[in-house]
């Protein structure tokens, strides 16, 4: 038996098998259909009876690629691609659930993900519940008759408040739950939910799977017998990945390692300098000895990730003065990028939020996130340090 390859061989070799031009590089398909060699067989693929590419909606060797290569990397049995990572999101939910459904979720989320629970689902009559995640003894007791869903994002944007995997994966067993994980932030070079659990597992390619800020894109991957449902779903309402940011996001992974132990290098210098500067009324890393959850964040990731957040003291005032001081970084609502993006997410990513749902996050007028990129971490740091000298 053949030994397992490593994740970085798996992220570099996991390729769509050469055309008879023999390139060592996969091309772009960029072909909006396939061409059929009879009648016969043209049934044949629209039966389902035989394997092949009929139309770049439904799938595509670029696709077909990237899917396969986030299976082998999360450890999943089957994907779906889509056209951006909200829509991934919604086609999970959507693809699932039915008039009448609950989802229990984690309240820390990602602004879009609460406006799709909050304002979209509620139309055709399915409900949520937001657990909070500093109290997980709550949770069973929120759990109803006609709850389907376990949905957390972990670790959370902005605030890198963490989940326990393992232990949301035998609540969700217990109650027959579709267990459902935002693994953007860690990446399944850090974190691999379906180890811990997980039946589907999401992403928002945008973000590190690209790492350089250009294309859109989501993925889904987990089990069969749920990705065929969203596969049914995704392929008629239409969501689909365009083949060329397949094929970027198919090439960006083989970086993917590098990338993020530079992302978390310089993550971890950058949050210590924060926690020691008199600015500062506190700083959030998963791995920084600081974090409340420190201890769960070395037992679920590998490494913290390459998302830093911390409060300036002070008003908003000074929060706005501290962005409009950056000189060298990029104020974007992005992450994810070789540059390093600073936020403001009360403002900005999470704004749509009342006043009441943002302090149940912690997510204050004070806090900014960074989105450490790949820069020397002294340029870094001095960006950020002549940009907090009020």
């Amino acid at each position: 038996m053949p030994k397992k390859k490593k994740f970085e061989t798996d992220a570099i070799r996991t390729q769509t098998a050469a055309s008879e031009q023999r390139e060592h590089s996969v091309p772009v398909y960029m072909t909006s259909s396939f061409t059929f060699e009879s009648a016969e067989h043209a049934r044949a693929l629209f039966a389902n009876e035989q394997e092949g590419n009929v139309y770049s909606r439904y799938s595509n060797p670029n696709t077909d690629e990237f899917i396969s290569k986030m299976c082998k990397l999360e450890g999943a049995e089957a994907g779906v691609a889509t056209a951006s990572g909200m829509a991934a999101i919604f086609v999970t939910l959507a693809g699932l659930l039915k008039q009448g459904d609950h989802i229990l979720a984690s309240r820390s989320l990602f602004g879009s993900s609460h406006q799709i629970l909050s304002q979209i689902l509620p139309r055709w009559g399915i409900s949520f519940t937001y657990a909070d995640i500093h109290n997980p003894e709550s949770w069973e007791a929120q759990i109803r008759p006609n709850t389907k869903l376990l949905f957390l994002e972990t670790p959370s944007n902005p605030g890198l408040d963490l989940i326990d995997l393992q232990w949301a994966g035998k609540l969700a067993k217990a109650h027959n739950l579709i267990y459902v994980v935002d693994n953007c932030f860690a990446t399944p070079y850090l974190q691999r939910p379906i180890e811990f659990g997980a039946d589907l597992v999401q992403h928002s390619a945008t973000k590190f799977i690209d790492g350089q800020g250009r294309a859109i894109g989501g993925v889904i991957v987990g089990r069969e017998k749920f990705i065929e449902e969203l596969r049914f779903f995704a392929r008629h309402s239409g969501p689909a990945m365009s083949p060329f940011n397949a094929w970027l996001f198919s090439k960006s992974l083989e970086t993917l390692p590098v990338r993020m132990d530079r992302h978390c290098d310089n993550a971890e210098i950058i949050a210590d300098f924060l926690g020691n500067h008199k600015q500062v009324h506190f700083v959030k890393y998963p791995f920084h000895k600081d974090h409340p959850q420190n201890k769960l964040a070395r037992k679920q990731m590998m490494r913290g990730g390459g998302v830093v957040c911390f409060e300036i003291k002070g008003s908003f005032e000074k929060a706005k003065t501290f962005i409009d001081n950056i000189e060298l970084l990029s104020r974007s609502a992005n992450l994810g990028d070789t540059r390093t993006i600073v936020t403001h997410p009360a403002s900005t990513t999470h704004s749509k939020l009342s006043d009441k749902e943002r302090e149940a996050v912690g997510i204050t007028l004070g806090l900014i996130r960074i989105a450490v990129g790949l820069e020397n971490s002294e340029d870094i740091i001095r960006d950020i340090e002549q940009a907090l000298s009020f």
